[in-house]
């Protein structure tokens, strides 16, 4: 795919090639905002709460402002991986110490791992729709599995592959089946702008999940513009693309059929004229998803064994996926994914603050003997709080009935209009700053 001057240095003592332009972050980040089952998501955009759906225009603007706030995060915390050639979990080093860094480090492992396996499950049943059952799920699974491994073990190769060739057949096979959906389907009539919030705060959760993976392939940037461009205008422009044609997929397969299975919307692709060729060229690009997952956790495992040769890693990595998807019903714990991921949304917010506001960016320390930095954990784990007491997103029972028992214990109501992702970014970066004026009053 390219020279091995162009590719991620196999350890982390290697110094990263600065290669990939706006274009390279711009289709990069356009295909990953491209999901499979992303198209079932326009469910929640639609109806966020259960029982105040939007209108089909709110539903579109929620979209696009989330998708703004999301991938504005996502683009801010990829500027530092660019200017300081670190990927995001070394990053971490400077914001906490480097043994501190390891318990994201750890969390991002489980939750990258699992957020992989459950990718080669979207692309196996992606190719059972157009398929059957003429070849099993397994088979399905393992050459996915292959084919991520292969693209980690050669991922600014696999970055280049997806802007020439892949992100062209992706929008001519989006274009192609708004054009069907557009005609034969009217989306639900009514509806207000009551939910607009949480509908916000849906999308939001979408983009920022992405933010621990954000200066994995930016510290390839040519320029942190290049970088922050890529990734707002890249993903914020595919992502609103792709919860509009949901709207549409989701009216054509019916409600009931997507809220019963969420595959159940690929039917309706497939049956399109041409569908099957089309929804072939969309599955196939869901192996960068898997890809993206898959090379992360490679990343992060470098922060805890930096000399260890990365494709090693990746290859050890991609068969555990791959084993995973086989063994796990990956589709029952998509919610507890999501309860780790909202971790990294104030973690952001703390790095953000410190790196940009507080003059971190002048001192930030990456080195393994980084000083521990106990402070910076307390915004962290208010931020935390906050985005549980605030969220309307449901996840995981038990986990939700902790939280609602915390906000009565405190006397705390959650508004209607309250959002999660911004509640817990706003609380850790006003914590932070306060920690660092603290700071600067003790050194007068």
């Amino acid at each position: 795919m390219s020279s091995v001057v162009d590719e991620v240095p196999l350890t982390l003592d290697g110094e990263p090639p600065k290669t990939l332009g706006v274009l390279d972050q711009g289709a990069l980040w356009a295909n990953l905002a491209v999901s499979l089952l992303g198209f079932s998501g326009a469910l929640f955009l639609l109806n966020p709460l259960g029982d105040a759906p939007l209108t089909v225009t709110a539903a579109l603007v929620a979209a696009l402002v989330g998708s703004l706030i999301g991938t504005t995060m996502v683009g801010l915390a990829a500027i530092p991986g660019t200017q300081t050639g670190r990927p995001s979990m070394v990053l971490l080093r400077g914001l906490f110490g480097a043994r501190l860094s390891y318990i994201p480090t750890v969390l991002n492992i489980v939750q990258m791992i699992g957020w992989g396996a459950f990718e080669l499950w979207v692309i196996s049943m992606g190719a059972m729709a157009i398929f059957g059952d003429a070849v099993p799920y397994a088979v399905w699974v393992v050459v996915a599995g292959i084919l991520t491994t292969a693209l980690s073990i050669w991922p600014l190769g696999s970055i280049r592959l997806l802007r020439r060739y892949v992100t062209v057949a992706v929008i001519i096979s989006l274009i192609w089946f708004a054009v069907e959906f557009l005609g034969e389907a009217t989306p639900q009539d009514g509806g207000s702008w009551t939910a607009f919030a949480p509908a916000v705060d849906y999308v939001i959760a979408l983009s920022v999940s992405w933010v621990p993976i954000a200066a994995d392939f930016a510290r390839h940037s040519r320029s942190s513009r290049a970088a922050f461009t890529g990734v707002v205008g890249g993903y914020t422009l595919a992502q609103v693309a792709c919860l509009g044609l949901g709207v549409y997929a989701v009216a054509v397969a019916g409600t009931a059929a997507v809220t019963a299975d969420s595959t159940a919307v690929f039917g309706p692709f497939v049956a399109a004229p041409l569908g099957a060729l089309f929804f072939a060229i969309l599955v196939l690009r869901e192996a960068d998803q898997s890809f993206a997952n898959v090379y992360s956790t490679t990343m992060s495992l470098q922060n805890l064994m930096p000399r260890v040769d990365r494709r090693i890693i990746s290859v050890a990595i991609g068969v555990l996926t791959t084993a995973i998807a086989l063994i796990v019903n990956v589709a029952s714990y998509g919610a507890f994914l999501g309860v780790i991921g909202a971790v990294f949304v104030p973690m952001f917010a703390v790095l953000a603050v410190d790196y940009f506001l507080l003059g971190g960016a002048r001192r930030w320390n990456t080195e393994e003997d980084a000083p521990a930095r106990w402070s910076m954990l307390v915004p962290w784990a208010l931020g935390f709080a906050a985005y549980w007491l605030t969220t309307s997103t449901p996840t995981v029972e038990q986990w939700d009935g902790f939280w609602m028992a915390a906000r009565e214990a405190i006397g705390f109501t959650r508004e209607p209009w309250m959002n999660g992702a911004l509640g817990a970014a706003l609380v850790a970066a006003l914590v932070t700053l306060a920690i660092g004026a603290v700071r600067r009053a003790a050194r007068r």
